[in-house]
């Protein structure tokens, strides 16, 4: 068919490149689904914004030119986005980067990635699986923030849709490996579990934390979601590493070992992070969080934000 010559050429005319990859997942259409922008130098952050709001993926990753490190396959800058801003650190968007520059520079053997993020930078290794890549990210030393007092343990649970009998004996804790995330340790109930306040935000601020993390301690499965209660996040690998470190400072899980904490079930995108928290449980010096990486799909931006 001959082009319609009176038809105007796009806009910023490109060929921007980006891959597809469900993250925590062995096989597509599970997991925690993330776009990856490998060659994104010269994107402002509006046009960032502007992609990861087009794409509706919970978040996209922009990399910087790879560059050569003595200590690591390839180091590169990295800019995380999800629907609202930019986040200073997030774990599923780095396995899955890392899981793309592994295909990129191809190959069967075991690689070592640093990403240069926002807050602070982070190595990954990544390796081949029959299905895909396997990821694994060092969240480095985990920090414990405040304990909730006991007279605000039943406002927390009602603020999550629970009966304060639903909590655990444990403690309601913050924890940080790059976001603050108040551990809510639950027996059960995890199904009924939702934000009901509209000022949860400010609620959760109070006690020093950015987000809200509720943990079955038995069945090791948790929830999260942004703070207006209407998204609920897949699979949070930010959150694993906070949940990792709490549960080894507790006895729960023993450390340096691996155990999969389960997410995702209940918007039907079962996932599995693998973790493992290492040191003592008085002094962690890291937790790993990781899992399988599939990849779903290519794509390329024809035109950029204006």
């Amino acid at each position: 068919m001959t082009p319609d010559p009176t038809t105007p050429a796009p806009e910023n005319p490109v060929n921007l490149h980006y891959r597809h990859v469900d993250v925590f997942a062995a096989r597509p259409y599970s997991g925690n689904s993330l776009a990856v922008f490998p060659d994104a130098d010269g994107l402002t952050s509006p046009q960032m914004l502007a992609i990861t709001q087009e794409l509706r993926h919970f978040e996209t990753i922009f990399l910087g030119r790879a560059a050569p490190a003595p200590d690591v396959d390839a180091q590169v800058s990295a800019r995380v986005f999800d629907l609202f801003g930019e986040l200073d650190f997030a774990g599923h968007p780095v396995l899955g980067a890392a899981a793309v520059l592994h295909e990129r520079a191809g190959g069967t053997g075991a690689r070592r990635w640093r990403f240069h993020l926002t807050a602070r930078p982070v190595e990954v290794t990544t390796r081949s699986t029959a299905t895909g890549c396997h990821a694994e990210l060092d969240q480095g030393p985990p920090k414990f923030l405040a304990t909730v007092p006991d007279a605000d343990r039943a406002e927390i649970a009602a603020a999550l849709n629970l009966p304060a009998r639903a909590l655990a004996y444990l403690s309601l804790q913050v924890v940080s490996t790059g976001l603050r995330y108040l551990v809510v340790p639950v027996v059960g109930g995890l199904a009924e579990a939702r934000i009901v306040r509209a000022d949860f935000a400010d609620l959760v601020e109070r006690h020093g934390a950015q987000f809200v993390y509720v943990l079955d301690v038995e069945a090791l499965e948790g929830r999260t979601w942004n703070n207006d209660g209407v998204l609920e996040d897949v699979a949070t690998g930010s959150a694993a590493g906070c949940v990792g470190a709490y549960l080894a400072r507790h006895g729960v899980v023993p450390v340096d070992q691996d155990f999969v904490l389960r997410q995702g079930r209940f918007v039907g995108r079962p996932s599995r992070l693998v973790v493992r928290p290492q040191g003592r449980r008085d002094a962690l010096r890291n937790v790993r969080v990781g899992g399988d990486v599939s990849m779903v799909a290519r794509g390329t931006l024809d035109t950029l934000p204006g």
